[in-house]
């Protein structure tokens, strides 16, 4: 998936000791996790739910889920960082899915979400813009078709079928590409050439 290519092998590491730690109740640990990732976890949350309030219900309802379900958590299946932006993706889905019809947000809604967070020191946000501008290179570098259908997939949380029909494309042409895609970010990010 996407953030796999946004985590390191030792970062990775970390992330598996700090989450075993959670498992057994120590909640340093989970703040350990929360200070890595929170910020990406709220940036994915606010990329797809375009809105702040929500997107911070989300961070929290995804470290409470992470603190509740820290033994479950299986190393084969994803990163640490990977699983919890999967929980992101899936509750930002779901409360996109259940919105009744609201007002469009109005230009300074947009202003306000454009605001540097004060919050975080500056030597953090010149790291986050740096990532930020390197997964914007490596995400430009990919055809069309393959930044679309992932774009679709991962920010519009649609599904591969979904995904198909609006490209008008069959269904193992769109898979195919994601996959390719998603190939090529990781080898990008990494450093490897393609």
């Amino acid at each position: 998936m996407l953030w796999a290519v946004l985590s390191t092998e030792a970062t990775a590491a970390a992330d598996r000791a700090a989450l075993e730690c959670v498992a057994h109740g120590e909640a340093e640990a989970l703040g350990e996790i929360y200070d890595r990732h929170g910020r990406l976890v709220y940036s994915l949350a606010v990329r797809i739910l375009r809105d702040q309030g929500e997107a911070e219900d989300i961070v929290q309802d995804v470290f409470a889920q992470a603190w509740r379900q820290a033994s479950r958590y299986d190393p084969a299946r994803a990163t640490v960082l990977g699983w919890l932006l999967n929980l992101t993706r899936s509750r930002a889905i779901d409360r996109l899915r259940g919105r009744k019809a609201r007002p469009e947000p109005t230009a300074d809604d947009t202003m306000l979400r454009d605001l540097p967070d004060s919050l975080v020191p500056a030597d953090e946000q010149l790291a986050f813009a740096g990532q930020a501008a390197q997964l914007r290179s490596a995400i430009d570098s990919l055809t069309t078709l393959q930044r679309t259908a992932i774009e679709l997939a991962f920010y519009e949380g649609l599904t591969h079928a979904e995904v198909a029909e609006r490209l008008e494309l069959p269904l193992g042409t769109v898979k195919t590409r994601i996959r390719q895609g998603l190939l090529t970010l990781r080898d990008r990010l990494a450093g490897v050439p393609r």
